[in-house]
């Protein structure tokens, strides 16, 4: 007789302790899963909290409220004839526990404890849980008089066990513990479980979601299985964005797999037919499988009586097919730069209560980039209600401050994005006339509202006020007329400041000027991943806003964003055809004079090109390097350089004088990380997308007091620079 299993994982967008919200899309995802015929349905981890609770997790409220919705869940009767596992927060004689929660019909199954806590990246789970460690042993949890008083069950099972059915058994993994060395799953496939689930929280960042379908098709594919895969999608309340990608494996090969991105529906349940006989003939099969299992150790077992997961041989078993290997969908990285942010931006927003965006958009790259993605974002609004979203079309209503009863629904996403989306160039007498025209074409490509503005009046303003305090013989002055480098820096600061000052300003008046009732606009940032790790900004300029959606990616990966961004809809791109000529421009921040013989541009402020600048960031970050190791590492892939080039220590006027030089040199990269490193203490909330991201808040944990002199590691340089000099004296390398 054939085994053949319908089961369910899902996508969850869930909102931290938005417990009303969470239960009713946790009860929608089992209702859809029920209506498809699945009998097993498992859920993203946290799912009933959401996964970004943070601090909230040392509240006892939040435990209890976690308590209560499992009651509602109980009392609505969606998990009768059903085995359906949810994540929770528990408290288990006064230890908080990250825990699976399995319930059959009206009866908890099993509180299943985290075994592996994520503690690394974004992650920070044991300042909140504790792993479970007694994994022998099965406790017996004392139920609370919410859940007592509508199921008569006073105790459950706590602790880590396989759960048998009458045809099958399963087990259950959450988030972390997939990516450990001595993951569970492999005991339990050594132990003849066949059905493996995890319910996850794990965020998206730039071409990760192929190392994570690695880790679950391999999973299976030495020792045979089914494994459910589910997540949570979305923004819950914080930098991350969850991004999905629900899935079904089964011996290796995949069934099923859910959207990555998406804002369709906050619900998206995937389900999978399976044959188990599948998984027994795969496994008879490894000769090595068998001598290994045969010498594994019992795990405990809980017997669910009664309960099968396989349908009954009827006609509609006859007739039923098992899903079949599916190609594996991964998007180019260029396409999760339009997609991910711009559904982070949408989730934001819609739960924010603004009326929409501000962004002030200078015709540079980092802000041209960040108009796309919200661009891409009103593409992406306009395709779901085409498609018949009632929710998007709702949410979008609502930020549009339409009335209740309105009927309105956007024409297309240039029409909705002049509603919702505000841009402004902020021009004084050093901005070019091609910023300017760059500014208002790609505006007018996207739909955007746009301003034209000069401030130069303020400016002057600023610097009048200075001279009426101090005298008109201390007016300041730029250095291409002879000022000194204060004087330079202070008069570029009071621009970039003044311009940050105007945005939040406009953006409190935007939605007034305009007849619109509701909240204000959302400011949006435009620094991107590199500019924050070098502080190649002004602190409190116009990257600090409300959210930055490019905030974790590098210049590199922008500029490819940007051509990516300009190609036609017909070819895949945004459509966005202006954004060719950006991408030709250097960047240039346009806070000093142009004069015949001068033309500022970043990179030369910086001291460094924003390749350069990548390389030190996943060197510092992913490398974990030091000076010191950074130097070694560095002279081996620069080998066109000297030594003394590569370390270089010169000031950073020297560094600013050669910058066409090409000069790398590491210490110059420490000292200005050092020098500028309390910046990232104001860092706007940004889209967490590249690893090597120096967000001070809970990313890139560091001091922001150095002593820049780095007197130590700089001298230990100086000594590899002079013995590898010495060494090589006679070789080809460039000195």
């Amino acid at each position: 007789m054939t085994r053949l299993a319908t089961i369910a994982t899902c996508n969850l967008n869930q909102w931290a302790m938005d417990f009303q919200g969470n239960l009713k899309r946790i009860q929608q995802s089992i209702v859809e899963a029920k209506e498809k015929g699945a009998r097993y349905r498992v859920g993203p981890e946290l799912e009933i909290t959401g996964y970004s609770c943070e601090d909230h997790f040392l509240e006892p409220d939040t435990f209890q409220h976690s308590w209560e919705v499992v009651a509602e869940l109980i009392a609505s009767g969606v998990t009768e004839g059903m085995l359906v596992d949810v994540g929770l927060p528990i408290l288990h004689r006064s230890v908080s526990y990250n825990c699976r929660c399995l319930i059959c019909d009206r009866h908890i199954v099993l509180l299943r404890p985290k075994l592996f806590l994520a503690d690394d990246g974004n992650y920070r789970e044991s300042r909140w849980f504790r792993a479970w460690k007694r994994r022998s042993v099965l406790e017996q949890y004392k139920l609370p008089e919410v859940i007592v008083n509508i199921t008569g069950q006073t105790t459950c099972p706590f602790g880590e066990a396989v759960i048998e059915v009458e045809d099958t058994s399963l087990a259950v993994e959450t988030c972390e513990e997939l990516f450990t060395v001595d993951s569970p799953h492999i005991k339990y496939v050594l132990n003849g479980v066949e059905i493996l689930a995890n319910g996850s929280g794990s965020h998206h960042h730039l071409r990760k979601l192929d190392q994570r379908l690695s880790l679950i098709r391999g999973a299976t594919s030495k020792g045979g299985g089914v494994y459910l895969y589910s997540n949570q999608l979305g923004c819950d309340g914080g930098r991350l964005y969850f991004d999905g990608c629900a899935c079904i494996c089964v011996n290796g090969e995949l069934v099923a797999q859910g959207s990555q991105f998406s804002l369709e529906t906050e619900v998206e349940v995937i389900v999978g037919v399976v044959d188990l006989d599948e998984v027994t003939s795969h496994r008879v099969a490894l000769a090595s499988l068998g001598v290994q299992a045969a010498e594994m150790e019992d795990i405990t077992r809980i017997t669910l009586a009664g309960f099968y997961l396989c349908s009954s041989l009827d006609n509609s078993v006859v007739n039923t097919v098992p899903s079949q290997p599916i190609q594996v969908r991964i998007h180019h990285p260029m396409e999760e730069i339009a997609l991910g942010p711009a559904c982070w931006l949408w989730d934001y927003l819609r739960r924010s209560g603004a009326s929409g965006f501000f962004l002030p958009l200078s015709g540079g790259a980092d802000s041209s980039s960040t108009a796309a993605i919200v661009g891409s974002m009103c593409q992406l609004l306009c395709r779901a209600v085409q498609k018949g979203s009632i929710s998007v079309l709702e949410d979008i209503r609502r930020v549009c401050g339409e009335p209740h009863d309105s009927k309105y629904v956007p024409t297309d996403a240039r029409e909705l994005a002049s509603r919702i989306f505000h841009t402004c160039f902020m021009g004084t007498k050093n901005s070019s006339k091609d910023t300017r025209e760059r500014s208002k074409v790609l505006a007018k490509d996207i739909g955007a509202y746009h301003l034209d503005i000069h401030l130069d009046i303020v400016v002057d303003a600023m610097v009048k006020l200075f001279c009426l305090v101090f005298g008109e013989d201390k007016e300041p002055r730029f250095k291409v007329y002879g000022g000194s480098e204060t004087e330079n820096l202070a008069l570029q600061n009071i621009q970039a400041r003044i311009r940050m000052v105007i945005a939040y300003f406009f953006a409190q008046m935007l939605p007034f000027i305009r007849g619109r009732k509701g909240g204000a606009l959302l400011v949006l940032g435009s620094a991107n991943v590199d500019e924050g790790l070098r502080g190649y900004l002004t602190k409190y300029d116009c990257s600090s806003a409300d959210i930055n959606p490019i905030g974790g990616i590098s210049k590199v990966d922008l500029k490819a964003f940007l051509s990516f961004a300009a190609k036609p809809l017909e070819e895949n791109g945004l459509g966005y055809a202006s954004l060719k000529s950006v991408t030709e421009a250097p960047p240039t921040a346009e806070l000093e004079p142009i004069t015949a013989s001068y033309t500022q541009t970043d990179e030369a402020d910086m001291g460094m090109t924003y390749e350069e600048l990548t390389w030190y960031g996943r060197l510092r970050k992913l490398s974990r390097c030091g000076p010191v190791s950074m130097f070694c590492k560095l002279s081996k892939v620069w080998k066109h350089l000297s030594y003394t080039q590569v370390a270089d220590k010169v000031s950073f006027l020297f560094i600013y004088m050669k910058s066409g030089s090409n000069i790398f040199q590491v210490k110059f990269f420490f000292r200005m990380y050092s020098i500028n490193r309390h910046k990232m203490t104001t860092l706007t909330p940004s889209y967490h997308a590249e690893n090597y991201s120096p967000e001070d808040n809970r990313y890139d944990l560091r001091p922001f007091l150095y002593n820049i002199r780095w007197q130590w590691q700089f001298s230990k340089i100086d000594q590899l620079v002079q013995k590898w000099q010495f060494t090589q004296s006679n070789t080809n390398r460039k000195e």
